[in-house]
Protein backbone atom coordinates (compact mmCIF):
# COMPACT_ATOMS: atom_id res chain seq x y z
CA UNK A 1 0.00 0.00 0.00
CA UNK A 2 0.92 3.23 -0.79
CA UNK A 3 1.80 5.72 1.64
CA UNK A 4 -0.17 8.28 -0.31
CA UNK A 5 -3.48 6.25 0.12
CA UNK A 6 -3.29 6.62 4.03
CA UNK A 7 -2.43 10.75 3.79
CA UNK A 8 -5.55 12.83 4.92
CA UNK A 9 -6.99 14.99 1.73
CA UNK A 10 -6.78 17.70 3.29
CA UNK A 11 -3.16 17.71 4.41
CA UNK A 12 -2.94 17.91 0.48
CA UNK A 13 -5.79 20.47 -0.12
CA UNK A 14 -3.45 23.39 1.18
CA UNK A 15 -0.63 23.07 -0.97
CA UNK A 16 -3.03 22.22 -4.14
CA UNK A 17 -4.22 26.21 -2.98
CA UNK A 18 -0.54 27.71 -2.67
CA UNK A 19 0.51 26.29 -5.93
CA UNK A 20 -2.56 27.55 -7.84
CA UNK A 21 -2.87 31.16 -5.66
CA UNK A 22 0.88 31.62 -6.80
CA UNK A 23 -0.39 31.42 -10.60
CA UNK A 24 -3.29 33.21 -10.16
CA UNK A 25 -5.84 30.82 -9.89
CA UNK A 26 -8.09 30.70 -7.17
CA UNK A 27 -9.61 28.01 -4.34
CA UNK A 28 -13.04 27.91 -6.10
CA UNK A 29 -11.33 26.53 -9.39
CA UNK A 30 -9.75 23.73 -7.25
CA UNK A 31 -12.70 22.84 -5.58
CA UNK A 32 -14.91 23.14 -8.72
CA UNK A 33 -12.07 20.71 -10.53
CA UNK A 34 -12.46 18.56 -7.25
CA UNK A 35 -16.18 18.42 -7.19
CA UNK A 36 -16.06 17.71 -11.10
CA UNK A 37 -13.84 14.55 -10.39
CA UNK A 38 -15.60 13.43 -7.44
CA UNK A 39 -19.16 14.05 -7.86
CA UNK A 40 -18.90 15.48 -4.31
CA UNK A 41 -20.72 19.00 -3.91
CA UNK A 42 -19.22 21.76 -1.78
CA UNK A 43 -21.14 20.42 1.24
CA UNK A 44 -19.20 17.06 0.73
CA UNK A 45 -15.62 17.98 -0.02
CA UNK A 46 -15.58 20.61 2.98
CA UNK A 47 -16.67 16.96 5.52
CA UNK A 48 -14.19 15.29 3.50
CA UNK A 49 -11.93 18.20 4.63
CA UNK A 50 -12.69 19.08 8.09
CA UNK A 51 -12.56 15.15 8.78
CA UNK A 52 -9.53 14.68 7.12
CA UNK A 53 -10.67 11.64 5.09
CA UNK A 54 -7.76 9.58 3.54
CA UNK A 55 -7.48 9.17 0.01
CA UNK A 56 -8.80 6.14 -0.01
CA UNK A 57 -11.55 6.30 1.53
CA UNK A 58 -12.45 10.29 -0.40
CA UNK A 59 -12.33 8.02 -3.98
CA UNK A 60 -14.19 5.23 -2.07
CA UNK A 61 -16.67 7.31 -1.60
CA UNK A 62 -16.51 9.62 -4.86
CA UNK A 63 -18.53 8.86 -8.08
CA UNK A 64 -15.79 9.19 -10.51
CA UNK A 65 -16.65 11.76 -13.56
CA UNK A 66 -17.11 9.68 -16.35
CA UNK A 67 -15.00 11.73 -18.83
CA UNK A 68 -11.94 11.06 -16.32
CA UNK A 69 -10.53 8.82 -18.39
CA UNK A 70 -10.11 11.34 -20.84
CA UNK A 71 -7.31 12.61 -18.26
CA UNK A 72 -4.39 11.75 -20.05
CA UNK A 73 -0.48 13.03 -19.79
CA UNK A 74 2.33 12.72 -17.71
CA UNK A 75 1.97 13.57 -14.14
CA UNK A 76 5.35 12.86 -11.38
CA UNK A 77 7.36 10.82 -14.43
CA UNK A 78 4.19 8.66 -14.99
CA UNK A 79 1.12 8.53 -17.72
CA UNK A 80 -2.02 8.79 -15.95
CA UNK A 81 -3.78 6.66 -18.82
CA UNK A 82 -1.37 3.61 -17.76
CA UNK A 83 -1.08 3.57 -13.84
CA UNK A 84 -2.56 0.47 -13.01
CA UNK A 85 -3.49 0.64 -9.57
CA UNK A 86 -7.00 2.39 -9.66
CA UNK A 87 -6.93 4.33 -6.66
CA UNK A 88 -3.40 5.73 -8.11
CA UNK A 89 -4.75 6.81 -10.89
CA UNK A 90 -7.32 8.60 -8.86
CA UNK A 91 -4.75 10.20 -7.28
CA UNK A 92 -2.66 10.72 -10.20
CA UNK A 93 -6.08 12.24 -12.11
CA UNK A 94 -6.58 14.97 -9.37
CA UNK A 95 -2.75 15.76 -9.12
CA UNK A 96 -3.05 16.07 -13.55
CA UNK A 97 -5.94 18.56 -12.85
CA UNK A 98 -4.57 20.54 -10.61
CA UNK A 99 -1.48 21.07 -12.54
CA UNK A 100 -3.15 22.06 -15.63
CA UNK A 101 -4.84 24.39 -13.76
CA UNK A 102 -1.77 26.15 -12.58
CA UNK A 103 -0.63 26.19 -16.37
CA UNK A 104 -3.59 28.69 -17.06
CA UNK A 105 -5.51 26.53 -19.27
CA UNK A 106 -8.66 27.57 -19.62
CA UNK A 107 -11.81 25.24 -17.10
CA UNK A 108 -13.34 24.23 -20.12
CA UNK A 109 -10.51 22.39 -20.83
CA UNK A 110 -9.58 20.90 -17.99
CA UNK A 111 -12.92 19.79 -17.02
CA UNK A 112 -12.86 17.84 -20.09
CA UNK A 113 -16.10 19.64 -21.81
CA UNK A 114 -17.21 20.36 -25.45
Amino acid sequence: MHRIFSMSVARVYPLYVTKLEKKGRTTAELDQVIEWLTGFDEADLRQHLAEETTFEDFFDEATLNPNAPLITGVICGMRVEEIEDPLMQKIRYLDKLVDELARGKAMEKVLRTA
